[in-house]
């Protein structure tokens, strides 16, 4: 937005190919065989217009970019658009993860496929992460979360809800806890799961989040809008998030993801500096 600014999804939905979603599959082959030719380099050094022969398939496919446009009877460039329509300064926004193979209270590079302009994200332990989600969300700030959707608790379209089912034995007298283990992994599974009502869920840790990041069981899936909070039957905490999937399922495209699974699964967050605490801001020297 700082460098190009940006335009409402009216002036450029991205949908030049005779689709009413975005169904990118032709389009990634193409450019992808395009730059594997570039890479390829037959010509022993690279052309002129290598660039302009990936802007052109992307021309084709999403439409050309709008110079200017009118949006409510005004005339904007996609940088006055930015600037006097949306109003927000892009120098307000941090980025914020919690992974241990770097030393908390500084900056990283995420080392992601999907950061590939190298965006340094601050550290922070994983219970200040949550305390930063929900001082933002009570102050009136929302949170760009980018997220792992892989986990079989991610159900989302069917359920409307993110989770992460545990073994239920805690509660269990000791011939249900019995007949639990006696259980084929497959029926487990599927009991886990059934998620028809508020289930027991994992204790998450620092320890969990760093393991599951360095075996890639996270990995940088999607990005999504946390919005607000809820609460289960039994009182449990819930986000409320956007998801930019359509109207997929009984929420009219919203979910509701637990405090464990957001624990566990964000890779990081964006958050306007104001809305996070101040003896954690201090700490990043914010």
């Amino acid at each position: 937005m700082r460098q190009y600014g940006i335009v409402p999804e009216s002036v450029y939905d991205g949908l030049n190919y005779g689709e009413e979603k975005h169904v990118h599959g032709e389009m990634d082959r193409v450019l992808k065989q395009h730059v594997d030719a570039v890479v390829e380099n037959k010509n022993r050094k690279l052309s002129t217009v290598w660039h302009e022969s990936i802007d052109g398939t992307l021309n084709s496919y999403l439409g050309e970019l709008p110079q200017k446009f009118e949006y409510e009877g005004k005339q904007y460039t996609p940088q006055s658009f930015a600037s006097d329509y949306i109003g927000l300064n892009m120098d307000d926004y941090v980025e914020i993860s919690s992974y241990t193979h770097h030393p908390f209270y500084s900056k990283f590079i995420l080392e992601v496929p999907d950061n590939w302009s190298w965006d340094e994200v601050y550290n922070v332990p994983v219970n200040e992460l949550s305390e930063i989600i929900e001082y933002a969300l009570k102050n009136n700030y929302t949170i760009a979360w980018a997220a792992d959707v892989s986990e079989k608790g991610f159900a989302t379209s069917n359920k409307g809800v993110a989770v992460l089912p545990a073994a239920p034995s805690e509660d269990m007298s000791d011939a249900e806890i019995a007949k639990w283990e006696a259980m084929p992994e497959k029926e487990k599974e599927k009991e886990l799961y059934k998620l028809d009502q508020p289930v027991p869920e994992l204790e998450v840790t620092q320890e969990m989040r760093q393991i599951a990041f360095d075996n890639y069981q996270t990995t940088d899936d999607h990005g999504m809008h946390i919005v607000g909070t809820a609460k289960d039957q039994e009182g449990h905490l819930f986000y409320k998030v956007k998801n930019s999937w359509g109207d997929y399922n009984k929420y009219n495209g919203y979910f509701y993801a637990s405090k464990a699974y957001v624990d566990y699964k964000t890779m990081c967050i964006m958050v306007h500096k104001d809305a996070i605490p101040q003896n954690i801001k201090e700490k990043l020297e914010l």
